[in-house]
């Protein structure tokens, strides 16, 4: 025993030390790099503000080689407004280029307008020069693409004793023969540098020059000197390009988001500290440390794997913490049954956790399948979701099955062993719950009708005029989200900013859509697809008329070929994520029956969801497949739950005598409270998020809410009476079988 104690101590303190140096590492980092600080997690688009643009490629035969020159040109081109942007190449035929960066210094308008040009840089001598002016052909000795790099340096003038600014230039293997060339013809000539047949200098030639490198000297301003680099150094574009999709996030917008995200996740986690003590008593406790170091753990990862954060991944980590919760709860509630059986405390929490892995394993890893299809299948902020919501899920499972473990070991090696602090489970009151089956599947059908009916009400319903409320993600089109300086409504909006819109861009009378976002000043306007010009033109009519700053306006703009695949790839998500799952169930629980009625259960959650996004006329977008897809991998988990109890009952009760029926229901009533406890926990974080979050994220949150309501509720109603269903009427059947159907 003394040994006992001696090592809980050294264990203790260990993960006391571990402890501090984590919570050390995410405020101050490791080594040079500080690996794991927390400030340094880079942050998407909708949290920091800036630009992101996707173009397609017009060329049909564009070679590797001529993509990965476009992209070097492009980073280039982005490196002029920010030096965390970043170009990559997106699918087999198209560039995504994003640039973080305070909208309110530049013109975001003019950056997309600028970025993707084709621009044809041109270094020509004086006789090609005159051929050119003469309107007659001539041949350019050098062009961009000959061009490595170019940059502004500042040198000391020893003889003046001044700063001097010059540009330097370095070109390919190629290109460092044809400047030799050129060079060596034009000894004390000009040469002229021209971009989209604009003379941006013209330096005179003092001596050949070779080995790849030049400098432009002359009587340049700093700003002078960058401005000629830039230019010379985004060249000209290999490839043509044609932007698909854009987005423009005010700094402000990002920077709000990411506070009110953080406020509501502290909030949350707060809470659920508390109902987990109130509930569990000491071990809530020790959960709640366990979820503090998961916290730890989060952060310290996301910023190690360079994960970028965005709006819907905090979303997909608030999430994952009511995973971690989830873990813990049934934990705990098998760590209650066993003392309630007559354990001793130690003994209950050996067996606890032991008998609590396989629902664990089996509900995390279904919601994992979830996020892999994301994470596959997604775009922009919805593989951010799933990268959060995936690292989270693991995580999670090292909070629960190793932190909360050797913590709870620990304190049981300390003494702490009164089963007063840890709670004992009653006898369970068995609940006819499947002879309610008919009640609940007719009450679901009357909703899912409901939400089906809806789809033609709404297309009838002024105001609406769509069967659903289809983004620009689904429909293609330009977004404009404007947070005014005082609130419109309805009416104001439609006769004081409308006509504005219309005559800065040009569209159509009455094409405009209008929508108030609920308790703030900001109003989204759906148009038809505007150009960087018609983009840059609402901007200034905003700002002339109502006062608007740049980092009030953010702007998102997708073709209708973005948005027809996004269709396509939301109904093949959620398909493909529902075989995966019918395939993992089926041969983990070795019945696929319980597979066909657990799919079943996920089609009731996603059409009770559905529901609700026709109902109320949520928008239906990027985040709308993200929401279907964790309510997939959510529901499911609850819907584990069930069956692994289910599995267990099948091998400790007497089935010949009590019959399938009794099992069911004895394995939902000693399940049930765990259901609601967990999803009570994801639900407080979610609704915290939607009540503090910014507007971008409260239809997605309710959303998730509906869902997790819906997955309580067919995890309890539905999936096992389902089961008991298919097992009177698929396969083989037994004695008890004709009992149950008897009964």
């Amino acid at each position: 025993m003394k040994k006992a104690k001696r090592n809980a101590v050294l264990y203790l303190l260990l993960f006391l030390l571990v402890a501090a140096g984590a919570v050390y590492s995410i405020l101050y980092g490791i080594g040079k790099e500080k690996s794991g600080r927390a400030k340094d997690i880079p942050l998407g688009l909708d949290l920091q503000g800036g630009v992101s643009v996707t173009y397609q490629i017009e060329e049909k035969d564009a070679t590797d080689a001529e993509i990965e020159t476009t992209i070097d040109k492009l980073q280039k081109r982005v490196d002029t407004y920010s030096p965390d942007g970043e170009v990559y190449k997106a699918g087999s035929n198209r560039i995504t280029v994003e640039i973080p960066l305070d909208t309110s210094k530049y013109d975001p308008n003019e950056i997309l307008d600028s970025l993707g040009r084709p621009g044809k840089l041109e270094f020509i001598d004086s006789t090609n020069m005159d051929l050119k002016s003469q309107g007659q052909e001539y041949t350019a000795a050098l062009t961009g693409s000959d061009v490595n790099n170019a940059e502004a340096a500042r040198y000391r003038d020893e003889a003046t004793g001044t700063d001097q600014y010059i540009v330097q230039l370095q070109f390919n293997d190629e290109g460092a023969v044809k400047f030799s060339d050129v060079t060596g013809a034009n000894v004390g000539n000009v040469v002229y540098i021209v971009y989209d047949d604009q003379v941006v200098s013209y330096p005179r030639v003092n001596s050949q020059i070779s080995g790849g490198s030049a400098q432009i000297e002359g009587d340049f301003t700093y700003e002078e000197a960058s401005e000629l680099a830039n230019t010379i150094k985004i060249g000209a574009l290999p490839l043509t390009l044609t932007e698909l999709s854009s987005q423009v996030v005010g700094a402000k917008l990002g920077s709000d988001a990411l506070r009110t995200s953080l406020i509501a996740g502290g909030i949350g986690l707060g809470l659920i500290f508390l109902i987990m003590i109130v509930v569990f008593r000491f071990p809530g406790f020790i959960a709640s440390l366990a979820l503090a170091c998961y916290t730890i753990l989060e952060l310290f990862f996301l910023n190690t794997l360079h994960i970028t954060l965005t709006l819907p991944g905090i979303a997909g980590i608030i999430l994952s913490i009511g995973m971690a919760v989830d873990a813990n709860v049934i934990i705990f509630t098998r760590i209650k049954e066993e003392i309630g059986a007559g354990k001793t405390v130690k003994s209950a929490c050996n067996d606890g956790f032991n008998k609590a892995l396989s629902a664990i394993i089996d509900g995390n890893i279904t919601t994992i399948i979830a996020g892999i299809v994301l994470l596959l299948m997604g775009t922009g902020t919805v593989k951010g979701f799933a990268r959060t919501l995936i690292l989270g899920i693991v995580l999670s499972m090292v909070s629960a099955l190793l932190i909360t473990r050797l913590l709870l070991n620990i304190f049981v090696n300390l003494g702490v062993t009164n089963k007063k602090l840890y709670g004992a489970a009653k006898p369970v009151k068995v609940k006819n719950i499947s002879k309610g089956f008919k009640v609940t599947a007719t009450l679901s059908c009357i909703l899912i009708i409901t939400g089906i009916a809806f789809l033609f009400i709404n297309k009838g319903m002024a105001g609406r005029g769509n069967t659903m409320n289809y983004s620009l993600e689904f429909s293609g089109g330009t977004s404009t989200a404007v947070t005014f300086n005082e609130k419109y409504d309805l009416a104001g909006a439609e006769s004081e900013i409308i006509p504005v819109i219309e005559e800065a861009t040009g569209i159509a009378p009455g094409s405009a859509q209008i929508q108030i976002i609920d308790n703030s000043n900001q109003i989204v306007f759906k148009t038809a697809t505007l150009n960087g010009d018609q983009r840059e033109a609402l901007a200034e009519q905003l700002k002339s008329n109502f006062g608007i700053e740049d980092g009030q306006i953010e702007t998102d703009t997708i073709s209708s070929t973005i948005s027809k695949e996004t269709q396509r790839d939301a109904i093949l998500a959620v398909v493909i994520a529902s075989i995966l799952m019918l395939i993992y169930i089926a041969f983990r629980f070795s019945d696929v029956r319980f597979g066909i009625s657990a799919v079943i259960a996920l089609i009731h959650d996603v059409m009770i969801v559905f529901f609700a996004y026709s109902v109320v006329y949520l928008s239906v977008g990027g985040t709308f497949i993200a929401c279907m897809l964790t309510i997939v991998g959510y529901s499911i988990n609850s819907t584990i739950i069930i069956f692994d109890r289910i599995r267990e009952n099948l091998h400790t009760m007497n089935v010949n005598k009590d019959g399938y029926d009794k099992i069911v229901d004895t394995s939902i009533s000693q399940t049930i409270w765990r259901n609601i406890y967990t999803n009570l926990t994801t639900f407080v974080m979610v609704f915290m998020l939607f009540i503090l979050g910014v507007s971008s994220l409260k239809e997605f949150t309710l959303a998730l809410m509906v869902g997790i309501v819906a997955g309580t509720y067919s995890s309890i109603a539905i999936t096992g009476p389902l089961w008991l269903v298919l097992r009177k009427h698929i396969g083989k059947k037994d004695a008890a079988d004709e009992k149950t159907v008897s009964a």
